[in-house]
């Protein structure tokens, strides 16, 4: 697992941006991290290390910044990857799983045939924050009869108490704000 002082030099990495999306939200904008070879390196390996040692034989990223750690994590581990995207963007037969946002509701997908029955999946995101959307991942996994194994998350913003809305035994995050 990653050191503290591996986590210290993510962390001091992720960028404050005050008044985004919309006035009152700090958004942690993880882009300083995929922009530099050795940061994006040390977070891949964070989440390919606590993957393997998960017992995974798939990964599972969430519509959109996951898909940028999930995809190398399955890549360096020789798995395959699974996409869970937003209504209307996947080509095949899907599954959908609805979730509730601030002001309305949402709906994910994904392809009826990306996992298995009893196939053992980590769902990897860039953030957990209020668990809307990783709870509706979880539930298109548990839907398809696959075992998610762990949530993982880059961030994790403790505040917003997003771990309640997951099976907290399984879920993993390496930075805490």
């Amino acid at each position: 697992m990653p050191s503290d002082s591996d986590l210290q030099i993510l962390r001091s990495a992720i960028r404050d941006v005050v008044d985004f999306p919309k006035p009152g939200i700090v958004f942690k904008d993880i882009t300083p991290v995929l922009a530099d070879a050795k940061l994006f390196r040390l977070a891949i390996d964070c989440f390919a290390e606590a993957t393997r040692a998960a017992g995974a034989e798939k990964v599972v990223g969430i519509d959109a910044r996951g898909f940028l750690f999930g995809a190398a994590v399955a890549y360096q581990l020789g798995l395959g990857f699974v996409p869970i995207r937003k209504k209307g963007k996947l080509p095949y037969k899907t599954q959908s799983a609805a979730y509730t946002l601030e002001y309305g509701e949402a709906v994910v997908e994904m392809h009826v045939d990306a996992v298995q029955p009893g196939e053992k999946v980590v769902l990897i995101d860039d953030l957990l924050a209020t668990g809307g959307t990783a709870a509706a991942a979880i539930k298109l996994i548990e839907l398809m009869g696959a075992k998610l194994v762990e949530a993982q998350f880059l961030i994790e913003l403790d505040f917003l108490q997003g771990r309640v809305n997951l099976p907290a035994d399984r879920v993993r995050a390496f930075l805490h704000f």
